[in-house]
């Protein structure tokens, strides 16, 4: 992936960080259904962190700041898997939900920073709150691909497109709702 190919923050970014996503999603579910024989919050956290660090690097690979993007995106999932077990002895997995939100809120101010070089709550707010619910939307449409437990039956191809679908709302809400504003 290079800058030329998200050069515009129009739908073919949207289309294309998705897939990017999506891949490494995919990677993930292999790598936990393959590799990881049992859950703990420290591959959750790696997961978390890794995962995100891609989404802000494509993030920034849109802005012509790659660098800030991966590092800021890495804080955010770091932040949120530490978030989600923090607040699970408390919520089950119902803190999920407010960790979904929060990580897509931050990746809307993330967006609107990497931009603008201005923190803009609001606008991030607004960006990341569209993005939390299509894309939460689109993630339950999808939850269904890890049933039945069979990693070694699963379809990754199917784990891919499912993945794809589930990143593109919240790709569109965070790239394609930005003001045109001038680059510094």
């Amino acid at each position: 992936m290079t800058s030329a190919l998200l050069q515009k923050a129009g739908i073919g970014a949207v289309i294309q960080s998705s897939l990017a996503i999506a891949a490494l999603s995919t990677v993930g579910d292999f790598i936990w259904a393959t590799w990881i024989p049992r859950h703990i919050p420290a591959y959750g956290l790696t997961h978390g962190t890794l995962l995100f660090l891609g989404i802000g690097l494509v993030l920034g690979v849109v802005d012509h700041r790659p660098a800030a993007g991966a590092i800021a995106g890495a804080l955010i999932g770091a932040g949120g898997a530490a978030g989600f077990y923090m607040l699970a002895p408390l919520a089950g997995y119902a803190a999920m939900f407010l960790m979904w939100i929060a990580i897509w809120v931050a990746l809307g101010v993330l967006g609107g920073w990497l931009r603008t070089r201005t923190l803009d709550l609001r606008g991030g707010l607004a960006r990341g709150g569209i993005a939390a619910v299509a894309s939460g939307a689109a993630f339950y449409a999808i939850s269904g691909i890890w049933r039945p437990v069979d990693p070694q039956g699963w379809d990754y191809a199917t784990h891919f497109g499912a993945w794809t679908l589930a990143y593109l709302p919240g790709f569109a809400a965070l790239l394609l709702a930005r003001r045109d504003v001038p680059r510094s």
